[in-house]
């Protein structure tokens, strides 16, 4: 046999191991598309499905990478149907990376500036690392989640003067909670939930403020429905006030969530949006800002500007801080 018979009857013997082989890469990426699809259907229908699919979401920008993969499969499996599939669910994907939520600047006359501080302590164990600091950065308002009775202690020992006015939900592990202010505060009532929402009125300079804290149960699963309702009652506590609004806190929920769109749909403002700092990833602190979500917000009315917002990191605790500058504005 010449040399020419012997490549085209190896060839041909090849041939079915390569058609194999790209029906397999076919395969793949039709499940890794199926897969992200369900994720991004839910999330085009403005809904957060079932679980996992609400988990999924947090992480919706990380999905550019299956889909990335699924494209790169279907380009070597040659199916143009399956490459159509890839590019529009990446186009999908682009689209709603974009930042949500308006960013229109208040139009009346700056009357007070003031710092918010949130933070996650995780059942009080980052308290420790939490104190210096405010004691470094000094902000006027300090919401802090899973603040339990040592953490709440510690907060008042360590602050009590430069902090005399407190709002707190006084309980153990993750359900203790606390906000600490400069301002003088009214105590109104605060948000029902599984972990405590305590809430106040600030006299701000003169000015009335609505502070709220929100920390809503995770969407665990069998619990998607609690974390839907309670992000649903911070979202009827926003659309209620008439007074300027904070409302800061571990939110359990991303812009990709649809329940954390409608608090944002109310006419609140992401201030770390409005400062330049969208998407930046607070949770886990042990993998961001390299991977993870933005969970934990600082929110506030269209009666704010933010002209600076960073993430702070600190030790024994799954989140990190946020501190914001914002601006209150007179009511047009």
């Amino acid at each position: 046999m010449d040399t020419a018979a012997a490549e085209w009857t190896a060839a041909r013997e090849d041939e079915p191991v390569r058609r194999g082989g790209r029906r397999f890469a076919a395969w793949c990426a039709g499940l890794l598309l199926a897969a992200v699809s369900v994720v991004v259907g839910c999330r085009a229908a403005d809904g957060d499905g079932f679980t996992p699919v609400p988990q999924v979401l947090a992480f919706l920008p990380w999905l550019l990478a299956p889909t990335g993969l699924a494209l790169l499969l279907a380009l070597l499996g040659r199916r143009r149907l399956v490459m159509v599939w890839a590019l529009v669910v990446l186009g999908l994907l682009a689209w709603f990376i974009e930042p949500y939520g308006k960013t229109d600047e208040p139009g009346g006359t700056p009357v007070a500036e003031f710092r918010v501080l949130t933070s996650n302590v995780e059942f009080g164990r980052g308290t420790g690392s939490l104190l210096p600091e405010i004691r470094r950065h000094k902000p006027d308002i300090v919401f802090v989640e899973e603040c339990e009775y040592t953490c709440q202690a510690r907060l008042k020992q360590d602050f009590g003067a430069d902090y005399p006015y407190r709002q707190a939900v006084a309980a153990g592990g993750s359900r203790g909670s606390i906000i600490l202010s400069r301002f003088p505060l009214k105590v109104t009532a605060g948000v029902t939930g599984t972990m405590g929402m305590p809430g106040a009125v600030a006299d701000v300079r003169g000015h009335a403020v609505r502070l709220q804290l929100a920390h809503p149960m995770p969407p665990l699963p069998g619990q998607v429905g609690l974390w839907r309702r309670e992000l649903g009652r911070l979202r009827d506590a926003a659309a209620a006030v008439r007074t300027p609004m904070v409302l800061a806190g571990d939110f359990n929920a991303s812009q990709d969530h649809a329940a954390f769109r409608r608090i944002l749909d109310a006419g609140m403002r992401d201030a770390a949006r409005l400062a330049g700092h969208a998407r930046t990833p607070s949770w886990p602190a042990r993998t961001a800002p390299t991977f993870g979500a933005q969970i934990d917000h600082v929110l506030v009315s269209r009666d704010f500007s933010a002209s600076s917002a960073r993430f702070l990191d600190l030790a024994d605790t799954d989140h990190r801080a946020l501190l914001v500058d914002v601006t209150l504005h007179r009511r047009g």
